[in-house]
């Protein structure tokens, strides 16, 4: 029997409990796990029976209880107080559940809920003067795991980003090389390309500080650029170029994949049409000083001081595009090109108002998709001197936190091999797939909306709620399944009925959870859930492991139905941690 088979058959055996004993079928009725395994494996609470059947909760418990019949899959049901517990039969509970896990392998958690939905997931808008920094890290992750999650639960999903590579912050790394580089290239420096143009872009900024005539030229930069002229476009495109190279690299290393790329260049003018319609409708109208506006209701933005309306301005009063402008354009092509049923927009909470203010355009311009656009909105991430900034050149890069983290996990791995039996090549390949998962869990198992003070060393440590401590667990699973190879078990028949301590009976509940938790993360858009589940699985998991023997279990039909459970244990385990991106490992 599958876990949905075993869960059908409980609520059915209540439903025709409840018809035999007050002649019609119940309402409201949810399973449910009690507070103790040693009280059943499922448990439902009578709570929304009582107005239904003018009864209290414990009496309609009590009374189910003596109707329900028992099965070979339902050992036991027993009322206590309100609720209904039932225990499974063993055979079942261990035997054909882990069986479902370890066939489903890779797909177990997997649901059809999304089915024919066309979801972009929209991260990243990384800018081409600069590498990536931490916060996009988080970004990525965010982006990466909630798409995992989305493709998990049946829905088709088009990974998307908005790549800003036009305007006045472009222009500042193309000014500054073209007066300080003498033609350097990333090839001649040995520099990485997005770092390399980055430290351009902080070169323009400290000596714009000692001549702020500067900007007069970056002003006459930009204008030549959206006039056309060749050799400022060609610069643009040489170092875009670079910064593109630079960033395959980051992407590829962290684990960002994207199916299409929207460049500003291509899209700034757009939104200029839908905005020219909403003047005709009366969306948009001119104000005093010629730019163009619209009037935000004031029952969800409220009202200024003197209670006219709160406005968001869309042209300026020289007719250019701000950048409401292009999004507003961007979200029309988006949901038409790729025939969208819905628009994630992974961007950090400082935008909060500005996405605010967008999907009220959208439904305000009549557009029917507009209620089908969310902001998945982020707090910062901190480090323990403070904020990261970009423009005084004391940013985190990506590449570096990176580097850190890989050189933190290789001091780790050398610590626990002082013999030297691991080669350099082994130590640097679990160094980095230790480190970027240090990284990823750590910016992924707290809420996306709450700020994140970021401890590497705290990120990295094998014992806690880390990223390496779920690595670990999944990684004694796969030794112990290693080590059955030499105890040739493949004969042995496993006797299920030989489990049922408090730690198998919390392993194989954690294990029964995890597609409900898959389904609640991509439904609330939280990978913390995939965290948290994983934890309590690597806790229980140790717990289990510490108090009981496996391999040398005083019988071998012991000792192979808990091989059984520890299988099915490594299968959840992977998935949870291929969901958040992370790789597993087979040796730490």
């Amino acid at each position: 029997m599958s876990i949905i088979s075993i869960k059908t058959e409980i609520l059915t055996a209540i439903n025709e409990a409840c018809e035999n004993t007050f002649g019609q079928k119940p309402d409201g009725l949810k399973l449910d796990y009690p507070p103790k395994v040693e009280f059943g494996d499922f448990a439902v609470g009578c709570f929304p029976l009582a107005k239904q059947f003018r009864q209290s909760p414990a009496k309609i418990a009590q009374a189910l209880a003596d109707e329900i019949s028992l099965s070979p899959s339902i050992k036991t049901v027993e009322a206590v107080g309100p609720y209904l517990n039932f225990k499974i039969d063993n055979n079942v509970l261990f035997g054909d559940i882990c069986a479902e896990i370890t066939q489903k392998s890779e797909c177990f958690g997997n649901s059809n809920s999304g089915c024919n939905q066309r979801v972009m997931v929209e991260y990243l808008a990384p800018n081409t003067n600069k590498p990536l920094h931490f916060g996009h890290v988080r970004n990525g992750a965010l982006g990466m795991t909630v798409s995992n999650l989305l493709e998990a639960t049946g829905h088709t999903v088009i990974k998307a980003s908005v790549v800003n590579d036009r305007g006045v912050h472009i222009c500042k790394s193309m000014l500054a090389w073209l007066k300080w580089a003498n033609s350097a290239t990333p090839e001649s420096t040995g520099v990485k390309g997005d770092h390399f143009v980055g430290d351009w872009y902080v070169r323009y900024n400290q000596k714009e500080k000692k001549n702020p005539k500067l900007e007069d030229e970056i002003r006459e930069m930009l204008l030549k650029w959206e006039d056309g002229d060749p050799e400022t476009v060609e610069l643009w495109k040489m170092m875009n170029d670079w910064v593109y190279e630079g960033f395959a690299e980051t992407y590829e290393k962290l684990g960002f994949a994207f199916d299409v790329f929207y460049y500003e260049s291509d899209t700034y003018k757009l939104g200029k049409d839908i905005i020219q319609k909403g003047i005709k409708t009366g969306v948009f109208i001119k104000a005093e000083n010629g730019s163009t506006i619209a009037n935000l209701p004031a029952d969800e933005f409220g009202t200024n001081r003197d209670g006219s309306p709160k406005i968001i301005t869309v042209l300026r009063n020289d007719g250019t595009s701000v950048y409401i402008t292009q999004d507003l354009g961007t979200a029309q092509m988006k949901f038409e090109q790729q025939e969208l049923d819905r628009s994630i927009y992974v961007v950090g909470a400082e935008q909060d108002y500005h996405f605010k203010c967008l999907f009220k355009l959208l439904d305000m311009l009549d557009f029917e998709w507009a209620s089908e656009c969310y902001h998945l909105s982020y707090g910062l991430v901190n480090l323990p001197d403070g904020r990261m900034k970009s423009r005084e050149g004391t940013v985190v890069d990506a590449d570096d936190l990176v580097e850190e983290m890989r050189q933190l996990a290789e001091t780790e791995i050398r610590s626990r091999n002082p013999e030297g039996t691991l080669s350099d090549e082994d130590i640097q390949k679990r160094a980095m797939a230790i480190g970027l998962a240090a990284i990823k869990f750590y910016l992924l198992r707290a809420r996306p909306e709450l700020t994140i003070n970021f401890n590497p060393k705290e990120s990295i440590s094998f014992d806690g709620f880390t990223g390496p401590y779920c690595q670990y667990a999944y990684a004694r699973c796969a030794g112990i399944q290693r080590n059955a190879e030499d105890k040739d078990l493949t004969s042995v028949e496993p006797d299920f009925s030989l489990l049922g301590n408090e730690e198998e009976l919390q392993l194989i509940r954690t294990l029964i959870q995890f597609p409900q938790v898959v389904e609640d993360a991509a439904r609330e858009f939280t990978p913390a859930r995939i965290c948290n589940h994983l934890f309590t699985i690597a806790q229980v998991l140790n717990q289990f492991y510490h108090h009981h023997p496996v391999l040398s279990a005083d019988r071998l039909a012991l000792a192979k139905a808990r091989l059984v459970l520890v299988s099915a244990t490594s299968v959840v385990l992977s998935k949870g941690l291929t969901l958040l991106g992370i790789e597993t490992l087979e040796e730490m």
